[in-house]
């Protein structure tokens, strides 16, 4: 049995880790602002994937109280890309609350650092122990997973009865002298070597304790069932132009997506004759005729946490009904609802797009 008191891994993993860790922008700087932003940006998201978006974000906003001052059109539009966007809506809120109520000094305590809107445990305990070197723990899922093979623990890592015990033996097992490289060396490990599915034994600095490889079981753990049901969602998409202009829509301010723009669609439609009907029926609302063209001309499948978007795009030609030859298009946009607009293609880049339609950008003429 693996020893939880005193483990002789624990010295193990920071040696391996003072010889491997990656070198990221984050790291030794004692900024609790720089490790909250990286921590949740992290959060779903591949430290090799977000570091530009990091990068992007600290020459935006490279202080708490820049942050505090943007818009959230603008920071979810600096998020543009990362997904999960209420995440840099609650980060923009939690820091709000620091520069507001504590002075511009994030919290040194759980309690009132788990306060701030949008952190959690994980959260809060990365910030305090790499920031501020105390004794908190961090557990992810990376974290759930070493222990589980470490300790062999056949609990389901997902449910409540499975994340109280491994926490608890993370607990006993942090090193009070170096939490935040602890921490850090469990992000590694499980980045680089106890990996998904198929762990790299082979490279593992501490596999003579590893009590799952010990029993041959690597393969079995971690346990993790999945109750979530994802619905999947048709999507007609039409590419809508008048003149040298697209229409678009913006996303209700709630919800998925939330306040996020993108083209004319009709949800759970897959036949084009259906899908033409519906588009139709929203651009007249608004004044316009659509000729839509009955070729494909992109398919994309986007799956978010719970549903998955099965889309697909053509393109169309719109003509306004009114008296064509003495509207302009400035007088076309005041009669149109506040979540509609016309813009030029070359204004795309300055929108936040409802996800997976920014992939549908690069189709427009």
């Amino acid at each position: 049995m693996t020893d939880k008191k005193s483990p002789k891994w624990v010295p193990q993993l920071l040696a391996w880790y003072d010889v491997n860790k990656r070198d990221l922008p984050w790291r030794d700087c004692g900024d609790p602002y720089k490790v909250w932003v990286s921590e949740v940006m992290s959060q779903q998201t591949r430290i090799e994937a977000m570091k530009p978006y990091y990068d992007n974000w600290m020459r935006l906003f490279p202080t708490l109280e820049d942050l505090a001052k943007a818009s959230e059109d603008e920071v979810v539009h600096a998020w543009q890309g990362l997904g999960y966007y209420s995440r840099a809506r609650n980060l923009r809120l939690g820091v709000k609350d620091v520069v507001e109520n504590y002075g511009g000094i994030v919290p040194h305590d759980r309690k009132t650092m788990e306060s701030l809107k949008g952190v959690g445990s994980y959260t809060a305990g990365a910030v305090l122990s790499m920031a501020y070197n105390e004794p908190e723990v961090a557990v992810d899922g990376n974290v759930l997973r070493i222990y589980a093979r470490l300790y062999r623990i056949f609990d389901d890592i997902l449910s409540t009865k499975g994340k109280k015990a491994i926490t608890a033996i993370v607990e006993e097992t942090l090193p009070h002298d170096r939490p935040g490289d602890f921490n850090q060396a469990l992000m590694d490990f499980g980045s680089a070597v106890c990996i998904p599915k198929t762990p790299r034994c082979g490279e593992c600095p501490i596999v003579n304790m590893c009590e799952a490889y010990q029993h041959k079981d690597t393969d079995k753990l971690p346990v993790r069932i999945k109750k979530t049901k994802v619905v999947e969602v048709p999507l007609f998409v039409g590419i809508l132009q008048y003149k040298d202009y697209y229409l678009l829509h913006k996303r209700p301010n709630r919800g998925l997506l939330r306040s996020m723009w993108e083209f004319p669609s009709v949800e759970m439609v897959s036949a084009f004759e259906v899908g033409e009907q519906g588009l139709e029926s929203l651009v007249k609302a608004l004044g316009f005729e659509l000729s839509l063209q009955p070729v494909l001309v992109k398919e994309i499948t986007h799956i978010f946490s719970h549903r998955k978007w099965f889309m697909k795009a053509f393109r169309g030609d719109l003509t306004y009904v009114g008296d064509a030859n003495n509207i302009t298009i400035t007088d076309i946009q005041k009669q149109l609802p506040k979540d509609w607009m016309l813009i030029k293609r070359d204004e795309f880049a300055d929108y936040a797009w409802a996800g997976p339609h920014g992939k549908l950008t690069e189709i427009a003429k």
